[in-house]
């Protein structure tokens, strides 16, 4: 029996339903927790969410994202309704992508070994033991519903490793190569010709930069495909401490100052970068392709009814990140 079908055989979830304003959820007050049925918030080829596992996800998305740099942006009047919307879009977006992997995934007899299984096992009963009473009480979720929520999310990345396994993942220091220069870049040909006269009468093309440059940057850390095609191809002739001639381009003169033509650090992460597309790109042509033939439907009065935003007591945000513990990569 496969991962997917005995998921259809697990018990309905129970919600719970915290106050998320109004009265009821002032600090120190006594988390209200109204017990109703689970309900069916998102439905994808025949699997579905409910309620319960839905708030799993959105709570941990709510507390990642709502607190940047020590500062709670749930406080701040003005933020909550675009981060509320931002949390509810990205949740259901993600809810949605994984469960329609994981139809893919069925389709082409994909499942989870014993030692995947093993592992999710770990990490539901890791995670699930660092929620608090209030918390558990509050996603209306128990430690079999984490394991099922794992479940999908190792059998999704099961199907990405899968999809771009035979990705090339070799690259060159020439593709990679990111370049640390100076840049003095105006609208007009004057401009442009009195930069150059300075610029060959010897001065100092820093302090030429903070007098002419109209970008809102000089010093500047490029790769293949970020300038212009004729901005690149000069500057990457340049070596250490050598300027281009003027270069022209249909948004004006450039003039580029080479001050490490291969900076190894940046390059060494760029060629990551560069396979990381190469793989999503694999992917997302395989996966747009299914995704257009498999059903969907958002239960949208039940998932309107849950709403986002900073709940006292309920501060978990490690649902990925103990996957990520026990499980390896996330997708």
């Amino acid at each position: 029996m496969t991962v997917r079908k005995k998921k259809k055989g697990m018990a309905a979830l129970c919600l719970c339903l915290a106050c998320l304003s109004g009265t009821g959820c002032g600090k120190g007050d006594t988390l209200h927790v109204p017990q109703i049925a689970a309900k069916p918030v998102l439905k994808v080829d025949g699997q579905s969410y409910s309620t319960a596992e839905a708030k799993v996800y959105l709570a941990n998305y709510q507390n990642l994202y709502g607190t940047v740099a020590g500062v709670n942006l749930w406080e701040q009047e003005t933020k909550k309704s675009t981060l509320e919307e931002y949390i509810k879009n990205l949740t259901i977006s993600q809810m949605t992508k994984i469960l329609s992997m994981d139809s893919l995934a069925e389709s082409r007899g994909i499942a989870l070994d014993e030692e995947e299984l093993s592992c999710v096992q770990k990490a539901a009963r890791a995670y699930f033991e660092s929620l608090s009473d209030k918390e558990k009480d509050y996603l209306g979720a128990d430690e079999s519903d984490i394991r099922k929520l794992y479940e999908d999310y190792a059998l999704a990345q099961k199907l990405y490793k899968s999809l771009t396994a035979d990705i090339n993942s070799e690259v060159s220091d020439d593709e990679a190569r990111i370049m640390d220069a100076m840049q003095i870049v105006v609208s007009d040909k004057k401009t442009a010709k009195e930069v150059k006269k300075a610029l060959d009468n010897g001065g100092d093309f820093s302090t030429l930069a903070g007098s002419y440059n109209e970008a809102e940057e000089v010093k500047i850390q490029f790769g293949r495909g970020e300038l212009p095609k004729e901005v690149e191809k000069a500057a990457f002739s340049l070596d250490n401490g050598t300027v281009s001639e003027r270069i022209k381009t249909d948004k004006g003169f450039y003039f580029i100052y080479c001050v490490n033509k291969f900076n190894e650090e940046l390059t060494d992460a760029n060629k990551i970068k560069i396979v990381q597309k190469r793989e999503k790109a694999a992917f997302g042509d395989v996966y747009d392709a299914y995704s257009r033939t498999i059903s969907k439907k958002i239960y949208q009065k039940v998932w309107d009814e849950i709403k986002a935003g900073h709940v006292n007591d309920i501060g978990t945000d490690s649902f990925f990140s103990v996957y990520q513990e026990y499980c390896g990569e996330q997708i």
